[in-house]
């Protein structure tokens, strides 16, 4: 796989990232500041430790944002690497035309169910399987020596000479 496939991957985290990071430091200004409650380095003063959830009300809103944003953080990263996935690995652009190959019903003569894309413009095939319950398959990616019309070209000469 190119560099140029790992510096998009890297380049859509780290656009990620900063949005997060802004989002981040948003929520912060508004986390209500507890005042006159320290707890000592040792942590042995323990009424002093559990002095902030004396007034919960400010925090819960606090809390609740918190959470959304961990939850928007874990959809970003799935869906930057999902889309990554289903990216061409050498012009980056989205692969297409998905073929189904095999069946559940005939699984022993055409093996397990896989969907297959091409890159439109000939660079590779990628095959993946229709279902994912291991979660240890990895798509594999096929890169196409020559040109894909030139492949099919060739094919179609060789069925008009017989």
């Amino acid at each position: 796989m190119g560099m140029r496939y790992w510096a998009y991957f890297a380049a859509k985290l780290a656009a990620a990232g900063a949005v997060l990071y802004g989002l981040l430091l948003l929520i912060g200004r508004f986390i209500p500041s507890v005042a006159g409650h320290s707890v000592s380095p040792g942590g042995k003063d323990y009424h002093k430790l559990l002095a902030p959830l004396d007034d919960m009300g400010p925090m819960l809103g606090t809390c609740a944002a918190l959470m959304v944003w961990c939850a928007l953080a874990t959809a970003a990263i799935f869906f930057i690497v999902q889309d990554q996935r289903g990216r061409c690995r050498v012009c980056l652009r989205r692969l297409r035309m998905p073929v189904a190959t095999g069946s559940w019903g005939r699984m022993l003569q055409l093996g397990r169910p896989r969907v297959e894309y091409i890159c439109p413009y000939g660079h590779g095939t990628l095959r993946a399987d229709e279902v994912q319950i291991s979660g240890l398959a990895n798509p594999e990616w096929t890169p196409r020596s020559g040109d894909l019309w030139e492949d099919l070209y060739a094919s179609s000469r060789q069925d008009e000479r017989k």
